[in-house]
């Protein structure tokens, strides 16, 4: 397979089948969600469920189990930590909605939308302490070390993100190491885990890891290059919400590096001002500028990296379907 434009050179990836695969470990996940959710506090229970049921690709806690099948593991912890990961992923969503304000996700009400910020935050923070309770009862230092790593990288991303609101002169690198910290450490940790469990050796921990990291990256990239692409009603969210909320993503950061000194200036201008009217002004520059096309190559190599990671792991089902899953990170539409 090509190092470039593995998304064109390739058969579309059956999504569904994937997810056929991993139907029992995932139902096992979803049990183990719903148990850890239970709360006397019924707004945590309102609010858990709500979030968590909401839909979703369910990628981080599939990582997990895959990375462990791929393996051969086969003791139980995986499931745990499978919900452990969904529950970290859930909280930063929270969270995120009451940061960006944001009233839609996957087309239906977010929870600060109906229950308010401070419940949405206070209910964010129960995951993330009722997730390092379920970790502690796996009784593995190394797990312990990766989740509590990924959390507070999460935490920084978070931050950076912030400080890059509304910046224009946020350069790539800076771009880049926000969606490090941001995305792909989750999807790192999910797969490093896998590996932990399995108990294969440092350099195949390695391996997982950097598949991770690489399948992140690719997946935040072309969730960046979809909000100006997409169909609304697919991705389930309005189309020029990065813009609205005045992100420098890869596409307007190659356009502004790359334009003409009127189109950088106007995509500066709508960053700052974080204008979604301007949204079809700006696709028509990061078109002609080849911007788009820059950001779907940068995310194929991220996915090959991705691909390549595996390599020394021996061939099997669920090999085939962590390969599948990094060329589906660049070939879907929402």
């Amino acid at each position: 397979m090509s190092s470039t434009n593995a998304s064109s050179a390739t058969p579309k990836i059956d999504f569904k089948a994937i997810q056929q695969l991993m139907a029992s470990a995932m139902n096992q996940v979803d049990k183990q969600i719903l148990q850890e959710l239970n709360s006397d506090v019924v707004l945590i229970n309102q609010i858990g469920f709500h979030i968590v049921n909401s839909g979703g690709k369910r990628l981080r806690p599939m990582l997990v189990a895959l990375s462990a099948c791929a393996l051969g593991y086969e003791g139980k912890d995986h499931i745990i930590l499978a919900a452990v990961i969904e529950f970290i992923h859930t909280a930063t969503l929270l969270h995120d909605d009451v940061v960006d304000e944001s009233d839609k996700r996957r087309g239906d009400d977010t929870a600060n939308a109906i229950w308010g910020n401070a419940a949405s935050v206070l209910v964010g923070d129960f995951l993330h302490s009722r997730s390092f309770e379920m970790m502690v009862s796996v009784s593995n230092m190394r797990v312990m070390d990766i989740l509590s790593h990924a959390t507070n990288a999460i935490a920084e991303g978070e931050v950076l993100q912030l400080l890059n609101i509304n910046n224009p002169d946020t350069n790539e690198l800076q771009y880049l190491e926000v969606i490090r910290r941001k995305t792909a450490q989750l999807f790192q940790a999910s797969t490093q885990l896998g590996a932990v469990l399995a108990n294969k050796g440092e350099d195949t921990e390695r391996a997982l890891s950097a598949y991770g990291l690489h399948l992140g990256n690719a997946f935040q990239i072309m969730d960046d290059m979809l909000d100006y692409t997409a169909d609304a009603e697919k991705l389930g969210k309005n189309l020029g919400d990065d813009l609205a909320e005045g992100k420098p993503t890869l596409p307007l950061i190659h356009a502004m590096a790359t334009g003409t000194k009127e189109q950088a200036d106007f995509i500066k201008k709508t960053i700052k001002e974080g204008n979604r009217t301007a949204h079809m002004d700006i696709l028509s520059i990061i078109k002609s500028t080849g911007s788009l096309a820059y950001t779907a190559e940068f995310a194929d190599k991220e996915a090959q990296k991705a691909i390549d990671a595996l390599r020394d792991i021996a061939d099997n089902d669920y090999k085939l379907a962590m390969e599948q899953l990094a060329l589906f990170s660049i070939q879907r539409s929402y």
